[in-house]
């Protein structure tokens, strides 16, 4: 870019050079960072468009920037720092278990090996990712004590669904497909259960926890019947509690001729403690993302095992990897499976890093894992409890539920407003509102991962908040004041969402 194109372009926008890196200031929108004919000199002179581009990939009427390549990169540099992310701070979301996610597993996935394997490629020609995919659900059999996993479904609300459907395949197989109609779940349970039961057409029946915030054997039994088909847990459950009547709710459940699931989104507590599969658990599913450390989210492929036990297995979605001698080879014949949940591995990346994290910590690690998440949860739970009610105490296990519904009370401050607040703490906020059976709830997870002095700041912080909700409850209901972006209409985003950029003559 020339000395001329950058005095052009403080003279058509000096005030976006100048504030951009300014704190609290807006990044400005990329069309008004550009300057006509700058994208152009990367071309040369006087050469159009269609010396590159064949003209039927030309649009006039597209509106596009016009800026030079270093300028977008900086532009969404800028972006991208302003996103909230586990590598940049502590990140307490209850049940989501965003713990650190180790650089090894992606020097690993980004071997030239496993990065550049097509997906067609020959299963004599793929043995090593077969190896990683056959490995992984070896391990994953034996630390939850399934008979067996798949790796095909693409998250864990996509494994649940796959579960759900064996669930069918196994009752239509023993001609109790029209029978068996009723799904069971507990109001402690996460928010897809129920979705994904009714997605693949039960009838969802809502059983409410007991004063300990557990399910009560004598409810459940009373919610059970000859249409029961899966009663659909998580142990522990969202409040962080240990159900520790499972042995005869699955017993009462399987006497009922059901099947137990697992929803496995806190087994970040379990590893090397306690298994699904000993408990009485029938099928399950593992968010990889949240226990085996793969990055959340980003628009790429998810990666949800789906396990089950011995009398389940011939369901499991295709392909699975079988072993012949020393040969490894996807079966695709099953003629009891589901069928694929999805085509290709396009989450084969994930698998590379959830085995990985296994090998690297060792089954000690796993357990030492475990271990600690459970000792920083009770940790936070204990300092918490000091200056916000906590309803349920008692030990819990990765996470744990406090209240602010007397803080609400007393000074008209709610869990948003605190979560709202922590942000100009620089701390993400906790999960909030959920479990719906406590009111003004703040999950929190500090998983295994953070420092005590880490924990011990964002002690510091609710606890400052909580106090100045006390004395001067105004700055917290105006909260947050240092970030890009303050108060929303939180309603409006929701409802009537307008994320299109439209140029002005539009």
């Amino acid at each position: 870019m020339s000395a001329l194109d950058t005095a052009a372009s403080v003279a058509v926008a000096p005030d976006l050079i100048r504030n951009r890196f300014e704190p609290g200031a807006s990044e400005p929108l990329i069309f008004d960072l550009g300057h006509a004919g700058r994208a152009n000199t990367y071309f040369g002179e006087a050469r159009p468009l269609d010396d590159f581009l064949p003209a039927s990939a030309l649009r006039d009427e597209l509106p596009l920037p016009d800026n030079s390549e270093l300028e977008v990169v900086r532009h969404f540099t800028r972006l991208s720092q302003r996103n909230f992310s586990i590598d940049a701070g502590f990140y307490p979301l209850g049940s989501c278990t965003m713990k650190y996610n180790p650089r090894i597993n992606d020097a690993m996935a980004n071997l030239p090996g496993f990065r550049d394997l097509h997906p067609f490629a020959p299963d004599d020609t793929a043995q090593g990712a077969l190896g990683v995919m056959y490995d992984l659900e070896r391990y994953l059999s034996a630390i939850f004590g399934m008979a067996q996993f798949s790796l095909n479904p693409a998250a864990g609300a996509h494994a649940e669904l796959a579960a759900l459907l064996i669930a069918k395949a196994y009752f239509a197989k023993k001609g109790e497909g029209s029978t068996r109609t009723t799904v069971i779940v507990p109001d402690t349970a996460h928010g897809t259960n129920p979705a994904s039961a009714a997605m693949v057409g039960y009838k969802v029946v809502s059983l409410r926890s007991d004063e300990r915030g557990r399910v009560g054997v004598r409810a459940l039994k009373a919610a059970l019947g000859s249409d029961t088909a899966v009663c659909m847990m998580t142990n522990p459950n969202t409040l962080g509690l240990f159900e520790d009547h499972i042995k005869e709710i699955a017993e009462a459940v399987h006497a009922a001729g059901g099947l137990m699931y697992y929803d496995g989104a806190n087994a970040n507590a379990l590893m090397g403690n306690a298994r699904p599969g000993d408990m009485g658990f029938d099928l399950m599913h593992l968010n990889t993302h949240k226990t085996f450390s793969i990055p959340h989210g980003g628009g790429g492929a998810g990666h949800g095992p789906v396990g089950v036990a011995a009398h389940l297995v011939e369901f499991l979605p295709t392909p699975v990897v079988q072993k012949n001698g020393d040969t490894l080879a996807l079966d695709f014949d099953r003629p009891e499976s589901i069928g694929p949940m999805r085509s290709f591995w396009s989450n084969f990346a994930h698998a590379v890093r959830a085995l990985t994290y296994i090998r690297a910590n060792g089954g000690d690690g796993l357990t030492k894992v475990s271990q600690l998440a459970v000792l920083n949860a009770n940790y936070v739970r204990v300092k918490v409890a000091e200056f916000l009610e906590t309803p349920y105490d008692e030990i819990c296990r990765h996470e744990f539920v406090a209240s602010a519904q007397e803080l609400k009370r007393e000074t008209g401050v709610r869990a948003l407003d605190i979560a709202k607040a922590l942000l100009d703490h620089g701390f993400h906020a906790p999960t909030m509102y959920f479990p719906l059976l406590v009111p003004e709830c703040l999950m929190i997870e500090p998983t295994e991962t953070e420092s005590k002095a880490t924990l011990d700041a964002f002690i510091a912080a609710l606890r400052g908040i909580v106090e100045r909700a006390k004395t001067d409850p105004a700055t917290v209901l105006d909260a947050p004041l240092t970030t890009i972006v303050g108060r929303i209409d939180e309603t409006r985003a929701a409802r009537s969402p307008d994320l299109r950029w439209l140029p002005p003559s539009a």
